[in-house]
Order: C-alpha cells, then structure tokens, then sequence
C-alpha cells in the first residue's frame, strides 16, 4: 500500500519517516517552518541499537564515522577525583551529524522549508494542510512530526500542555583543542558523571566542527541538571529587554547575568574538570525539562510521532530512537495492512504503550531532582548512587 504522504516538521523525527516512507514507495513531502535548514544546531545524542537498525531500514549506511566510540563511564568527586567507572560501550553523536545522515538521503525536491503550517482539514480519505505563505497541499495521510510545541498537535489537542518538571539543564558544547590537559584526560573520552547534592553532571564526546570525529577535532557535551521553581524559571525567560519567552527563550537572548552567575556555581560546585567545561563553552544554554504525553496518536488520517506526541525527560536519552522507532513502526503498519485507517490503529496501539514506558522510566530517572525542586522526599533510588546513575543512565529499555 502507497498513497501521498505529507510530513509537518523536517526535524530527525520528520526525516526518519519521509525516508523511511519514500524507500516503501510513498510520495513524500516535508514541510519544515524554519526558513532555512536546519544543520546547525549542535546538541549530542546518545545512540541506541534501535536507532541503527532505523538507519539501516531506510537505506542509510551509518558506520563508526557516525560519532565517537566511548568504552567506560566514570563518575568525578566535587574535588576532581574519580569515585566510580564501569564499562558500557556506545556510540555517541551529535544532532547535526545525524541530521546530516538523514537529510542526504532525502531529494531536496522532497523537502520544503520556510513552510508555516496554519491548519489543516480532513474530508473522506484525505488531508489537506494550509501555509502561512499561501500554499496547500493534500495527501493520503499527514504525518505530525513538529515537536514539543507542535501547531498539528494544539489543534487536535488544543488543552494538552507541556508539564515543568521543576528543574532545567544547562547545556553546551566545547571544542576538544580548548580543554586543558588535565580535562582530556580525566573526561574526555569519557561518559563522565558528576553528583553535586541536588544536581547532576553529565558530559561525553561528540562529532565537532564538520561532523568530524577525528581526535582533535571534536567536541564535548555537557548536561547540567539544576532544580528552579517556576517563579525562578519565569525570570529566566524574560530577555534583557524585558521580553517573557514563555515557551523558551532563545539562547542568544538569555541574560549575560544569568550566564555569569552559572559559571560561577560551577566553579563552586562541580569538578573542576567539569566547571571547566561550563567555563569554555561559548554558547552556554538552558532548557527547562518537561513531561509530555499525548492519551492518543491517530485522529483520522493524521498521526504523531516523536516529540509531538511524548516528550521524556533526557536522563533516559530515548528521545531521537523513540522518534526512530515511531517512524519504523508507522512505516511497518502502512506496508502489512490493508488501509491506512487500519494501519493506524496498529501503529496507535504500539506506539502508545511505548511512549508511556520510556516517560515513566524518564521521570523516575529524574525523580530526586524533581523532588528537590518540589520539596519532597526522593521517590526513587535511580539517581542516588554513582553506580545507579551510570547504570541506569541512557541505556536501552
């Protein structure tokens, strides 16, 4: 079975499933709201088997170049010491590496960009979607692929909101020639954990400048987890102008105050080799971390996947496979069944049991910083320890 597919969101969610669609022999079309592409964000991903056998169904090799081979996990002391390793091989990438992989193997006639999406419509046996710039276009089946804040999603469910978990995470990316010695050293190949009280360091190497992976030439990712009431967090997303970014501030517009008073506290808090990390990065971000989960994925010939339809906390570093895993699944569905509203309905049934394990074991990952943040007693034993931390930690389910 085959048909015209359009699919809202040219993200890593959007892009598996148009290959994977376009390889089953749909006519796909992607429809991405930013105006130009989208390769130069810089965030680190943390692979999962699931996430190459996605590759590999869509036709696109992904080898070792692919990101930074890590063979062990270790956890530094606030004074710089190690207190605990173990070995846990992984590949280890950055977003615009893999967004690369799968964009290559789109047509760039497939992919539109500056497109707005303003609403969309369904009649008997077909979608039709409207751009701000004027443009529509209809298919067989619209494929939401547009994130946390998704526009498909808010118009099928208009009162489903993102919940603030009660803290954020300070994120970054430095240069692997900008470390010190002592740093590439002690951290820097890698998977490093650090434990302040009421917090938590995570760090590991990625692709660098040109999705280089070659030594010297990388980059390392940090993700510093800090618990902040919403009042606080309110006034972190107010720019220097006075401006509330409610739905997240972009970086270049957070208060140089606030980036100074984070390095300080790394200076104060983390292993130095750490406060180091936060101190060299040059483009110092937060994100607050949120929970979402969506009670339902198909809505006639409309469908989410990814983001759009679960957000998880990144402790359990599920987010890129499980829209991998989202767009396998839809793709499967599509080829073994006889209609596509029957295709759905299995895809909904898989996909949505799925979605509701990795927010649970996510939140329980991060239930001593939430509990921190709310004033309540820990209800998990997950992040406590060095050893839970690690072994728990961006792994499989």
């Amino acid at each position: 079975m085959a048909g015209k597919v359009i699919v809202v969101g040219g993200s890593l969610g959007g892009l598996f499933a148009a290959n994977l669609l376009l390889r089953a022999g749909w006519d796909v079309h992607v429809y991405e709201r930013a105006a130009e592409e989208l390769q130069g964000r810089g965030a680190g991903i943390v692979t999962h088997p699931e996430l190459f056998e996605a590759l590999a169904l869509a036709g696109i090799p992904a080898g070792e170049s692919l990101g930074v081979q890590v063979q062990e996990r270790v956890t530094l002391d606030t004074d710089g010491s190690r207190i605990a390793a173990c070995r846990l091989p992984q590949t280890l990438t950055a977003w615009s590496r893999l967004y690369q992989t799968l964009r290559s193997g789109l047509p760039d006639a497939r992919y539109h960009t500056g497109k707005h999406l303003v609403s969309f419509t369904q009649e008997a046996g077909g979608v039709e979607a409207r751009f701000a710039d004027g443009e529509a276009a209809k298919a067989d089946l619209l494929v939401a692929a547009d994130g946390i804040r998704s526009t498909v999603r808010q118009q099928l469910l208009p009162r489903l909101r993102p919940v603030y978990a009660g803290y954020l995470a300070w994120r970054g990316l430095v240069e692997e020639s900008a470390l010190s010695e002592q740093a590439r050293r002690d951290v820097f190949p890698y998977f490093a954990f650090g434990l302040p009280p009421n917090e938590q360091m995570i760090a590991y190497p990625v692709a660098g400048r040109h999705n280089s992976v070659a030594p010297g030439q990388r980059r390392y990712n940090f993700v510093w987890y800090r618990p902040v009431d919403e009042e606080a967090l309110r006034d972190m997303l107010i720019d220097g102008d006075g401006k509330l970014w409610a739905d997240g501030i972009p970086p270049p517009l957070i208060r140089q105050e606030l980036l100074d008073a984070a390095r300080r506290d790394a200076r104060r808090m983390l292993a130095p080799q750490f406060a180091e990390l936060v101190e060299k990065t040059t483009a110092l971000l937060f994100q607050p971390i949120h929970d979402l989960e969506s009670p339902r994925l198909v809505f006639g010939r409309v469908t989410l996947l990814g983001d759009c339809a679960f957000v998880a906390r990144p402790h359990c570093g599920m987010g890129v496979t499980k829209a991998a895993g989202d767009a396998v699944a839809l793709a499967q569905a599509l080829r073994d069944a006889a209609s596509i509203e029957s295709a759905l309905e299995r895809y909904e049934v898989r996909r949505l049991a799925f979605g509701r394990e990795v927010v649970r074991h996510a939140q329980e990952l991060g239930a001593y910083l939430e509990a921190t943040a709310r004033g309540r007693p820990p209800a998990s034993g997950l992040t406590r320890t060095p050893e839970a931390v690690m072994a728990n930690t961006a792994v499989p389910l």
